[in-house]
């Protein structure tokens, strides 16, 4: 038996209506929101008593999918939200899009802030970083020809 699939990736944020605002808006579809509170999930995250809303967004017709948390107890821990993109960690999540210029004016009005340039990697992709809610980095791949 083997791993068959990469079925989410958790990501905490402060404000989780700003963040799905914003994933909306990058292109990603609302799957579904809920509140979480359970003696289950405590045991599960280790993070006693915890109440989180959570929200999970998708890939439109694709498996990839984002699950938004944001924990109202306890409160979360503060992370460095410019923390530079070589710190030790998960540090981005990588998107192929059609059009870089389009997601970037899109997300401009939701926070969405390039962290350098966008460049031509070797004539096949245009890429960069963009950081979004808290800080999260996202790199934009778009084919070129």
């Amino acid at each position: 038996m083997g791993i068959r699939q990469l079925d989410h990736v958790g990501v905490i944020v402060s404000d989780l209506t700003a963040a799905v605002a914003f994933f909306v808006e990058f292109g990603l579809e609302l799957e579904g929101r809920m509140t979480m509170e359970s003696d289950l999930a405590d045991r599960i995250t280790a993070v006693g008593q915890a109440k989180s809303e959570i929200a999970m967004v998708r890939v439109p017709g694709g498996d990839g999918r984002l699950e938004l948390i944001q924990y109202l107890t306890p409160e979360s821990h503060p992370g460095d939200s410019h923390a530079p993109a070589n710190t030790l960690g998960l540090r981005h999540l990588a998107f192929q899009v059609d059009d870089i210029e389009g997601v970037l004016d899109r997300v401009r009005p939701h926070g969405g802030t390039l962290v350098g340039e966008v460049v031509n990697y070797e004539d096949t992709f245009r890429l960069c970083y963009l950081r979004g809610p808290d800080g999260i980095i996202i790199e934009l791949a778009e084919k070129i020809g």
